[in-house]
């Protein structure tokens, strides 16, 4: 074993005790079994940058005389060109000075953004034909997404009703960590109750649904999607949560299905409290069956044995691309979703079964009592 790999244990050893170079003995003992990221055994400590973000540096470097302030808080959306104008329309709800921006062109097409005043000041990453949680796992790593928020959204979602400073004082205040913006049941496609907006509220974490269609939620309900629970088209994470969801991520299963029901390990603490839905900053979503929309990053099972249409809402306001220029495979990807859940869920079984150490915080008898309703 090399010195340098002897001397400096990889943090998850640290308590191991191995034979250590004799030159051991020039050093302070409190070296002996310190705990240094890998790769970087042989460097000075004071050397290693662990972590970066996405602000764009000037080559001439920055003002003398003004230093900027750095944004604290990040927007990321997979966006096509024919969503131009409605992405504009979000963009513009996020002032640069508090939030980096991100688009993941999925059509290849990062010239046609040119004409927009905020442009050249976000980072356009382009790969043809893939999805956001695809884009996610690659360029937003924890030790890159080093913010203070991540708004990860898709591009139609209409934002009219939404400020982005006001909702990020109330998350704040309120301790979500996984949140998301209520979804306006009046003009859009609600596919949880959960995340449809509640009147004369700021916050909501449960919902109660005993009857008609859907998921039956009661008073006493304490798994998703009754609580605990966001969407993934308009989710906004915490530094903290969005580390551990990166990570359950699967590198290979890119529409991403299943990873909402189990967003509550990654609340830092009670689902019930730390994941909630803002009432009072809330989004109109159009449904527009796009490759970087909505329809293939959303876990509403039971609605997708065949292809779904737009809301009325949509054709209503123009904002459906016209029928020669929609996806002919729809089906088929969609097909492909429901069949990256089944692997994510047998994985997910596979990862509790075979990890002795992990225990469920949430694996406890159901809560039997009567409504008094």
């Amino acid at each position: 074993m090399p010195f340098y790999a002897q001397r400096f244990l990889p943090c998850n050893l640290h308590s191991i005790k191995v034979n250590l170079d004799p030159i051991k003995a020039v050093k302070s003992n409190s070296c002996e079994y310190e705990c240094r990221p890998k790769g970087t055994e042989t460097l000075p400590r004071g050397i290693v940058s662990t972590t970066t973000d996405l602000e764009m540096r000037p080559l001439s470097g920055p003002p003398k005389n003004k230093k900027p302030k750095s944004p604290t808080n990040l927007l990321a959306i997979a966006a096509g060109i024919k969503q131009k104008q409605n992405v504009n329309e979000i963009v513009k709800k996020f002032p640069l000075s508090e939030f980096a921006i991100m688009l993941f062109h999925y059509d290849g097409n990062v010239n046609g953004w040119k004409d927009l005043e905020w442009s050249n000041n976000v980072i356009h990453v382009s790969a043809i034909n893939q999805t956001k949680w695809w884009f996610a796992k690659r360029f937003l790593h924890p030790d890159v997404a080093q913010y203070d928020y991540i708004f990860l959204w898709d591009e139609d979602l209409g934002v009219e009703n939404f400020h982005a400073g006001r909702y990020v004082s109330i998350i704040k205040e309120e301790g979500l960590q996984i949140s998301q913006p209520a979804i306006d049941p009046d003009q859009s496609a609600v596919h949880y109750i959960l995340t449809a907006r509640q009147l004369n509220s700021t916050v909501h974490r449960r919902a109660i649904q005993k009857y008609g269609k859907g998921h039956r939620c009661f008073e006493y309900s304490m798994e998703p999607p009754c609580t605990g629970f966001v969407e993934m088209m308009a989710p906004v994470f915490s530094r903290a949560s969005w580390r551990c969801a990166w990570h359950m991520i699967q590198n290979d299963l890119v529409h991403a299905w299943g990873i909402d029901l189990q967003l509550g390990n990654c609340a830092m603490g009670d689902r019930t409290k730390n994941i909630g839905i803002v009432d009072s900053e809330y989004l109109i979503h159009w449904g527009i069956p796009t490759l970087g929309g909505s329809r293939t990053n959303k876990t509403d099972y039971k609605l997708i044995e065949k292809p779904s249409t737009p809301t009325r809402k949509a054709r209503d306001t123009g904002k459906m691309a016209p029928k020669s220029e929609q996806p002919v495979d729809r089906y088929v990807v969609l097909q492909e979703a429901l069949t990256e859940l089944e692997r994510f869920k047998n994985r997910w079984k596979k990862a509790v079964r075979e990890d002795r150490c992990w225990v469920d915080p949430y694996n406890h008898p159901a809560i039997k009592t009567t409504s008094s309703s």
